[in-house]
């Protein structure tokens, strides 16, 4: 393409949009905490590259650019999210459509979406498109320092989330030594 910038995306648009969006809208849905909501999420954001496509190719990165539309949107469209939840709850809610497409263990998943929007956002990410923490503090806008604290912060509630739940299903005789209650013998008294 003549007269491109040295850095632009030469990939059409459709192309651009099969290629990231079953994972932009998998972060959008993790950072939401729902599945469907993501892929609405990422079509709204791919709509809005789509409308300024000749300004997002010729970014260095404009998967990071569409990535950080759709956790943006993900973040702030929570409260609209709260008042269709309610709406819906009084004409009642839809068959669920099974989206699934996270590999791994499910408990893993429900105690990510636990976590904080921006904490579900860099873990997913982090992990899912295991992208580096500079990465992530560029599609998130955030510092470095900023990624780094959320992910710590991220790491230890599903640390601690993950082992109360381990603890919590472990009868006693599956437990390991470290967990079993110590058996207390009575005490003789020397005499």
């Amino acid at each position: 393409m003549t007269g491109a910038e040295p850095n632009a995306d030469e990939r059409p648009f459709e192309v651009f949009f099969a290629e990231e969006f079953a994972s932009v809208a998998l972060i959008a849905g993790v950072t939401a905490g729902d599945r469907a909501y993501g892929e609405d999420i990422a079509q709204e954001a791919f709509a809005k590259a789509s409308a300024q496509w000749a300004h997002v190719r010729s970014l260095d990165k404009p998967g990071s650019w569409v990535r950080r539309v759709a956790i943006n949107l993900a973040l702030t469209g929570r409260r609209r999210r709260v008042n269709e939840t309610r709406v819906l709850r009084l004409v009642g809610e839809p068959e669920p459509i099974e989206l699934e497409i996270r590999a791994g263990d499910p408990e893993v998943w429900v105690a990510v979406d636990h976590l904080a929007p921006r904490q579900r956002a860099v873990v997913v990410l982090h992990y899912f498109e295991d992208r580096s923490v500079a990465e992530i503090a560029d599609v998130l806008e955030i510092t470095v320092s900023a990624t780094t604290s959320h992910l710590h912060q991220a790491r230890r509630a599903l640390a601690e989330t993950l082992s109360s739940e381990t603890l919590k299903t472990e009868s006693p005789k599956t437990q390991s030594p470290k967990t079993q209650s110590p058996k207390t013998e009575p005490r003789k008294d020397a005499s």
